[in-house]
């Protein structure tokens, strides 16, 4: 029990010091003068361990944090641990409410949140085969090494799995099959290095490059263009030999405009680090074309830094959640960046994850116009949204929205798959929520039809109707 002992003796520190250096920051606190006496183990019975923190005035707050079955494996806690027993009794609770109403910090510092984040954060090398002219009759191919971002998405027994961008994964100007790297990299914060060149050629004649001790490789495996979301997978004893306290990242509920918007990335190559700014737009469309087809991309506007080799990275809010992935910067302002929403990093991943190597979605068959766009505040929430009215304008011949009886200029409420209903305040929701759709499926609308609402007919979603998705 001697390292648990000194973890908590260590963690004693460590919140000391950070009230401290919050509550200095902020001199008109509402805590001022309010410290932590002690930290103490008040009570156990082998497999739980109580804890209790006495404050200078007092006042006290207890949490639980259970053992391995042998009541030994609680070595490392630390302020995650906290956190976590916390949102058990309190499960809609903030990283902010949750420092303010235990430790008694009440400051708009994200250091404990950043901190998390970079337990899930990860930079990517890739390697391509490329054909370089050489002469006005003569060409010669190389390896050619692009740099990247990632973050954790999933720590399983044999894989751990990350989300990248997919053009951080694909070249069009590649020889390589599907265009596809032929090598990817990963490291993880803390443990970084940087690809060099060797003397040695492959068997085409390329150069080796080497990675280091600290190199992670991966495994492509899946991805979509449309949605510019690629997944890479590496052992997880290689990962855990690097860093055994790497992290899976956690998915934000929602996000709004003027929300801290928190990058980390490889900006440059210069190594994972952090810049901040706050969501400037929820949602935009900007054109990017990743295979040379120029294609529409729904995206976050932030006035967050990012760079060359950002791409990739997490986008995380003040609790360190994802709210998106960072795929694109204007190139000449610094204050016009872009990352893919949370809403789709979400399906999307989830849908590559269970199908494998390309998405799958199902087309509906309609053709939709918005109208009526307006800002909505919530008091209860303390934040808005625009909303907008979603009429069908078109439906096709034997389409999924024939037989689901929908009507030109029903106007489109929510989509229900399963039984759960989804409101449809923004046209590009229903986009979305077609990642989430599966073979066996049940789905309907409800809508409003001269103005009366009803719901339409129910239709079973047939493995037929999915579509690989590019």
């Amino acid at each position: 029990m001697k390292n648990k002992k000194n973890s908590i003796f260590y963690l004693i520190v460590i919140l000391l010091v950070a009230l401290f250096c919050f509550c200095g920051c902020n001199s008109n606190n509402a805590n001022d003068g309010l410290t932590i006496v002690s930290i103490e183990k008040t009570q156990t019975d082998g497999l739980k361990d109580t804890y209790t923190i006495t404050y200078s005035d007092g006042s006290e707050y207890s949490f639980e944090i259970t053992n391995g079955k042998d009541g030994n494996d609680g070595e490392n806690l630390n302020i995650e641990d906290i956190y976590e027993e916390y949102l058990k009794s309190n499960p809609n609770a903030t990283y902010e409410v949750f420092l303010k109403d235990v430790f008694k910090i009440n400051s708009t510092s994200n250091t404990l949140s950043i901190n998390k984040a970079l337990l899930s954060s990860a930079k990517i090398y890739t390697e391509f085969t490329q054909t370089y002219r050489v002469g006005p009759m003569s060409t010669t191919k190389e390896t050619a090494v692009y740099l990247g971002s990632a973050v954790v998405y999933k720590v399983d027994v044999d894989y751990t799995y990350f989300i990248t961008n997919y053009h951080v994964v694909y070249n069009s100007s590649a020889t390589d099959e599907n265009k596809i790297a032929k090598k990817i990299v990963c490291y993880l914060y803390g443990s970084e290095g940087v690809p060099s060149s060797t003397s040695t050629k492959d068997e085409n004649g390329c150069t080796i490059y080497n990675y280091g001790e600290y190199a992670i490789s991966c495994e492509y495996v899946g991805g979509s263009i449309t949605a510019d979301i690629a997944i890479v997978k590496a052992k997880t004893s290689e990962v855990k030999a690097i860093n055994e306290n790497v992290k899976a990242i956690t998915f934000a509920s929602e996000y709004c405009v003027g929300d801290t918007a928190i990058a980390i990335g490889n900006p440059e190559g210069e190594g994972i680090s952090v810049t901040k700014g706050i969501v400037s737009v929820d949602n935009e469309y900007i054109y990017l074309a990743i295979d040379g087809t120029s294609r529409a991309y729904r995206s976050i506007r932030i006035d967050t830094s990012i760079y060359n080799g950002s791409s990739g990275g997490g986008l995380f809010n003040t609790d360190g959640n994802l709210i998106g992935i960072t795929n694109a910067g204007d190139g000449e302002d610094q204050n016009v960046n872009y990352a893919i929403p949370l809403e789709i990093v979400k399906s999307a991943v989830q849908n590559i994850m269970y199908y494998g190597n390309n998405a799958k979605k199902i087309t509906l068959g309609i053709e939709v116009i918005s109208s009526n766009s307006k800002y909505v505040y919530n008091a209860e929430k303390d934040y808005g949204q625009i909303i907008e009215t979603i009429t069908i304008s078109k439906v096709n011949s034997n389409s999924i929205s024939e037989n689901l009886g929908l009507k030109i200029d029903d106007v489109l409420l929510s989509f229900i798959v399963n039984d759960v209903e989804y409101s449809l305040n923004r046209s590009f929701n229903i986009g979305d929520i077609l990642f989430n759709i599966r073979s066996g499926d049940k789905i309907s609308f409800k809508i409003s039809r001269l103005g009366q609402e009803t719901t339409s007919s129910t239709y079973t979603v047939l493995n037929s109707d999915l579509t690989q998705v590019a």
